[in-house]
C-alpha cells in the first residue's frame, strides 16, 4: 500500500475559494494562504446553523496505534456520503513529534486531510505566531527586571516559561541574562514546547479577540516580593500580544480527500494541556453544518475528560454523542502482548485487554452520554480475534462498529456514520450531559475526584508543594476554576508502564499551577515533563527534499 504522503501528494485537491463556498463561506470571510488553505473570519460567517458535536476519542494510546484522527476524518467523509453536511475540526499538528516519534495529526491512508504536507510542517503559522506571543512576554518580563523592576518581580519567582515548537530536552532548564549588567539579569529559565504554552490555551479557549486580550491580561507571569501575582496586564503587554496574535486567532479550512470541510486550529496536547482544537473553529463550524466531528487527544481519561470538564462549559456547548476509537492491536498490547508479536493471533490477550476500553466507557458514560465503539480495522486482524470482541460488544450491549476508513476511505466508514446517526436520534432527547465535578468545588476534592473516578485510583496523595500552592491559590481567588491534569497517556494512573485497567495504585500530585488566563488549574502528576525530548532515532532522520518533492513524510 502505498503511504500517507503518496496518498496525499496524489490527491485531487480542489481550490479552497470552492471548498468555502460549497460551505456558504463568502470571499469578504476568506484570507487565501495559497491555493489550497485559508483563514475563515468568523466574525463574517453568516452561517445559522445549530449543528450537532460528536466527539471523538480513544483508548490508552499505545506504539500499536489506535487511529484516532484517521477515524475522525473518515466518519466526516461517511457522514457526507450519506447526505449529512457534516465538518471536520481537528487540532494542528505540533512540529515537535513530527520531526520525533509520534507522527502527524492530519489522519492516514485514505482517510485524510489535505495538503498533508503544509499541514504537519508550518501550515498558516499560528504555532510560529503562539510562539512568538509567548517569547515576547519572556523577554518583556526581563527588560521590565533590567530596566528597574519597577512591579518588585521576584526573579526567583517567575513561573512564565519560554517556549519553542520542537523536542529538545536540553532546554527545560536553563540559565538567562548571563554575561554581565549589559545582559540582563541571570536567573534560572524553563522552556516548553509550544503546544504547553498559556497562550495556545488561551487561543483554543477564546470565543473572540476582545475575550482573548481579557484572557491574555489576566496570565500570571510571575510573582513580586510580596508574593502577590504579576500579570500580563501588569507588564502593559497585552495589546501587543493580541497584536501578534490577530490572524491566529482565525481558524485555518482545509478538505479532506473526499473534499469536505475542516478546520484545523489549535493543538494543545492532552497529556500536559486541555488537549482540544480551538472553541472558534468549533462553534463555527456549528453554525455552518449539520454535524460536526471533532476530537480531544488520547484516551477519554485525558483528552475527553477535559473536552467535558473545561471546554464544554466555557464554550457553553454541548456534545451529542462520543465515539471510541480502539484497534485490535493495541487491545492486546494492553493485555500483555509485545509491539513485536502482534501480528500473531491471540484472543485471550485481546479479551484480557478490553479492561482497557471498559474503563474508557466507564468514563464516558459518567457525562450521561450515548457512544459508538469504532474498531479501526488492521490487516492483521483475524477473523477469530473480530469475532470474539464483538461477541464481547454483544454480551454487553455496547453499539460496535468495524471502520475500514484507512483502506477504503469514507465507504469504509458508512456503517460507523449510520449507527453513530440512529444513536444520536434515539438518544439526543434523554442527552443530559453533565461535567464530572462542581466548579466551586475545591481545587484539592476537583482533583482527587478525576483522580479516582476517572483513573481509578485507589489513594491520591498532593505534595507539601501542591498543598502549599493550593493554600495559596485559594487565598488568590482561583478555587472556583475547572483542572487540567498533566499525566502520562499510556497509562490511568502516573505510571506509563502500567497499562490495561491498573488497580489500587496511587496518584501523586507534585505540583499546581496556575493558568488563570486560560481559566484552569494545571495539576502536575508523576514526573510528566512539559518539554519532550527526541527518541534515538527521530524520524526527521528520514525526511527530505528531492527534486523538489517531499519525501519520508510518514
Amino acid at each position: 500500500m502505498l503511504t500517507d504522503l503518496e496518498i496525499a501528494q496524489a490527491a485531487d485537491i480542489k481550490h479552497i475559494s470552492e471548498i468555502a463556498s460549497e460551505l456558504g463561506i463568502n470571499e469578504d470571510a476568506l484570507e487565501l494562504y495559497g491555493k489550497y488553505k485559508a483563514k475563515v473570519d468568523p466574525t463574517a460567517i453568516k452561517g445559522n446553523k445549530n449543528g450537532k458535536l460528536v466527539l471523538v476519542t480513544a483508548i490508552s494510546p499505545t506504539p500499536a496505534g489506535e487511529g484516532k484522527s484517521t477515524t475522525t476524518i473518515g466518519l466526516c467523509d461517511a457522514m457526507n456520503r450519506l447526505g449529512y453536511k457534516t465538518m471536520v475540526a481537528l487540532r494542528e499538528p505540533s512540529f515537535g513529534p513530527v520531526m520525533g516519534v509520534k507522527g502527524g495529526a492530519a489522519g492516514g491512508g485514505y482517510a485524510q486531510v489535505i495538503p498533508m504536507e503544509d499541514i504537519n510542517l508550518h501550515f498558516t503559522g499560528d504555532l510560529h505566531a503562539i510562539t512568538t506571543a509567548n517569547n515576547a512576554i519572556a523577554a518583556i518580563i526581563d527588560n521590565h527586571i533590567h530596566q528597574g523592576n519597577a512591579l518588585g518581580i521576584d526573579p526567583t519567582r517567575i513561573v512564565w516559561h519560554r517556549c519553542l515548537d520542537m523536542n529538545d530536552r536540553s532546554l527545560r532548564n536553563v540559565i538567562v541574562g548571563l554575561g554581565g549588567h549589559a545582559n540582563g539579569v541571570p536567573r534560572e529559565d524553563h522552556f516548553d514546547i509550544t503546544v504547553a504554552s498559556e497562550i495556545m490555551a488561551v487561543m483554543c479557549l477564546s470565543t473572540s479577540m476582545e475575550d482573548f486580550k481579557n484572557r491574555v491580561g489576566r496570565i500570571v507571569v510571575a510573582y513580586n516580593y510580596d508574593k502577590k501575582p504579576v500579570t500580563v496586564n501588569d507588564l502593559e503587554a497585552t495589546g501587543a500580544i493580541a497584536l501578534i496574535m490577530k490572524d491566529a486567532l482565525k481558524p485555518n479550512l482545509v478538505q479532506t480527500l473526499e473534499h469536505n470541510p475542516a478546520f484545523i486550529h489549535g493543538g494543545p496536547f492532552a497529556n500536559i494541556a486541555h488537549g482540544c482544537n480551538s472553541v472558534l473553529a468549533t462553534k463555527t463550524a456549528m453554525r455552518l453544518s449539520d454535524y460536526v466531528i471533532t476530537e480531544a487527544g488520547f484516551g477519554a481519561d485525558l483528552g475527553a475528560e477535559k473536552f467535558f470538564d473545561i471546554k464544554c462549559p466555557s464554550a457553553s456547548i454541548k456534545p451529542s454523542a462520543v465515539v471510541i476509537v480502539a484497534t485490535i492491536r493495541a487491545l492486546k498490547m494492553h493485555g500483555g502482548v509485545l509491539k513485536e508479536d502482534l501480528k500473531e493471533e491471540n484472543v485471550e490477550a485481546l479479551l484480557k485487554g478490553i479492561s482497557n476500553l471498559e474503563k474508557h466507557i466507564e468514563n464516558v458514560k459518567k457525562f450521561n452520554l450515548p457512544y459508538v465503539i469504532a474498531i479501526n480495522k488492521f490487516y492483521t486482524d483475524t477473523e477469530n480475534e473480530i469475532n470474539a470482541l464483538l461477541s464481547w460488544a454483544k454480551e454487553n450491549n455496547h453499539e460496535i462498529s468495524l471502520s475500514e476508513v484507512f483502506t477504503k476511505g469514507g465507504e469504509g466508514g458508512v456503517d460507523l456514520a449510520n449507527k453513530l446517526v440512529n444513536k444520536i436520534n434515539t438518544e439526543d432527547g434523554t442527552n443530559t450531559f453533565t461535567p464530572l465535578y462542581d466548579y466551586e468545588d475545591t481545587i484539592k476534592n476537583k482533583i482527587t475526584k478525576i483522580c479516582k473516578e476517572i483513573y481509578g485510583a485507589q489513594n491520591v496523595e498532593f505534595s507539601s508543594t501542591a498543598k502549599s500552592q493550593m493554600t495559596q491559590f485559594k487565598k488568590n481567588g482561583w478555587e472556583n476554576l475547572p483542572i487540567c491534569m498533566a499525566k502520562t497517556q499510556y497509562s490511568f494512573s502516573d505510571n506509563p508502564k502500567l497499562l490495561g485497567r491498573p488497580e489500587g495504585f496511587t496518584m501523586t500530585i507534585r505540583e499546581v499551577l496556575p493558568a488563570i488566563g486560560a481559566g484552569f488549574i494545571v495539576a502536575l502528576t508523576g514526573d510528566i515533563m512539559r518539554m519532550p525530548g527526541l527518541p534515538k532515532v527521530p524520524a526527521a532522520n528520514r525526511m527530505d527534499v528531492v527534486d523538489g518533492k517531499t519525501v519520508g513524510l510518514f
